[in-house]
């Protein structure tokens, strides 16, 4: 499914973007790849993390270091941000972002996941999230509101779940 948007960053950049659901990210250029995000749950709860640099709501997760697998990523990002381990994990799609009037863009991948604590949260020092909350996956909303995109990513993450929860991990 391919989904457009865009929106307009605090500094008048506007960016254009393109969400298309894939079960694999091997078709990307992985140099053109620089983020990361999982929408994770424990149990039956979504994890939300708070704070960023827009301090507010949102997916766990970050930037893609130099030499790093994209779930090398994913489970370093969670762990760091999070302190909860992934357990299962799959691809959801990946978001093409364009700065308006630009030709090059980016990609900003988005999976699904099960997660467990390591234990209480702990803010990865010097880190973006001063917060986590679980949350019942339905009230999203209440949280962050990403248009038809987010909605698709959320809606994706909640159908891949049962099958993530089924492996034997």
């Amino acid at each position: 499914m391919l989904l457009t948007g865009g929106y307009k960053d605090r500094k008048g950049v506007e960016y254009l973007l393109e969400y298309l659901d894939v079960d694999s990210f091997a078709d990307l250029d992985p140099s053109l790849c620089t983020q990361v995000y999982g929408i994770c749950f424990c149990g039956d709860q979504m994890i939300v993390g708070y704070g960023g640099r827009k301090e507010g709501w949102g997916m766990i997760g970050g930037t893609i270091e130099p030499g790093e697998a994209f779930e090398e990523t994913l489970k370093r990002e969670i762990q760091e941000e999070s302190n909860m381990e992934v357990l299962a994990f799959a691809p959801i799609g990946y978001q093409k972002v364009t700065v308006k009037g630009e030709q090059s863009s980016i990609y900003q991948l988005r999976y699904a996941c099960i997660a467990r604590p390591y234990g209480p949260f702990v803010s990865d020092p010097g880190g973006p999230i001063k917060r986590i909350e679980l949350i019942n996956p339905a009230d999203y909303k209440k949280y962050f509101d990403w248009g038809e995109i987010g909605d698709r990513i959320i809606q994706r993450a909640v159908e891949l779940k049962e099958g993530l929860l089924a492996r034997n991990y």
